[in-house]
């Protein structure tokens, strides 16, 4: 049986011992996950570890119902139950619930279930917290700070320096900036050609300082690090791959911690401050929402909670009547 090599050892370990009829239908599910619906390869991961745990312990609970035809609701409740004995989260709980919806809607249309026990399925809803971000003078700080550490013989910190600045004046996400090439860049008008999730398209500017930024590090970083191998990758690590996303994780949390009092971010938190500051400085919903590439406005609008809250920060810390 095919199976990414990015599984998690322990879900394909599980997977091996579920039955023929469903390991069939966790390889049919995974197929359409990602190629029909173009789940990222991280959602897909958790969607199919989650599918592998929710048939295990059917089959386990019900040696007489082999494959997905032990799927009810009450079987997807006794499931949820088990995970939150085993310490579960409300937000763990939530993401498996959508996994087992996604997959009893696909099973039943299919014709593997007669009927879609999932919309009965309900789990308590993930309490939305409002995202650490950087103040503006802290995300100045940071930047500052790395464009100090440049050196035209330091093709790493040029790297660095770049990778900071197009993620801050970007926001788009640490994939998306991994997965760009030099054909992405359009230098005259300063924008970036972004392939977000669902393979969906769009256009995000960025500014003078992540210009410049990107041409040290193209005229003088990238040339000392390219190898034969390195393609039309606009971001290469050391060896001359492509960049990988844990490393560009690293230096954000590693430029953002050393910022005194800064929250602990990553290239998430990053993205989290773009659209905060957006917003402070007076961008619309819309607009905001057109550059991070979300689906939906609802997802744009948690930063509106983000701004309200430092504004009722504010007003307690300086009104003398607050």
């Amino acid at each position: 049986m095919n199976r990414t090599s990015s599984e998690r050892p322990d879900a394909s370990a599980r997977r091996d011992r579920l039955s023929e009829e469903a390991a069939d239908a966790v390889e049919r599910f995974e197929r359409h996950a990602r190629w029909e619906r173009g789940m990222s390869a991280h959602t897909v991961r958790a969607y199919v570890s989650d599918v592998v745990s929710l048939l295990t312990h059917v089959e386990k609970e019900n040696e007489n119902d082999r494959g997905v035809a032990g799927l009810d609701a009450a079987a997807l409740r006794a499931w949820l139950a088990a995970e939150h004995d085993r310490g579960a989260g409300r937000a763990t709980l939530a993401r498996r619930a959508a996994s087992a919806r996604a997959f009893t809607a696909w099973a039943h249309a299919r014709g593997l279930l007669e009927v879609d026990p999932g919309p009965r399925l309900s789990t308590p809803k993930r309490p939305r917290r409002l995202p650490s971000v950087l103040r503006r003078d802290q995300a100045e700080s940071m930047l500052d700070s790395s464009e100090d550490g440049v050196r035209a013989e330091d093709p790493v910190a040029l790297r660095d320096h770049a990778v900071l600045e197009l993620l801050y004046a970007t926001g788009v996400r640490v994939s998306e900036l991994c997965g760009l090439d030099h054909g992405d860049v359009d230098h005259e008008r300063c924008v970036l050609r972004v392939v977000g999730k669902g393979d969906k398209q769009r256009t995000v500017p960025f500014g003078v300082p992540a210009a410049r930024a990107l041409e040290h590090w193209l005229g003088q970083g990238r040339p000392a690090l390219a190898r034969s191998g390195s393609g039309d990758a606009l971001f290469l690590g050391v060896r001359g791959g492509r960049l990988n996303p844990r490393t560009a994780r690293r230096i954000v949390y590693e430029s953002a911690g050393a910022v005194r009092g800064a929250p602990r971010i990553g290239p998430h938190g990053l993205r989290h401050s773009t659209a905060t500051h957006l917003l402070e400085g007076g961008a619309d919903l819309r607009s905001v929402q057109e550059l991070l590439g979300h689906a939906t406005l609802s997802t744009t609008q948690l930063y509106t909670h983000v701004t309200v809250e430092r504004l009722k920060a504010i007003h307690e810390r300086t009104h003398p009547r607050s």
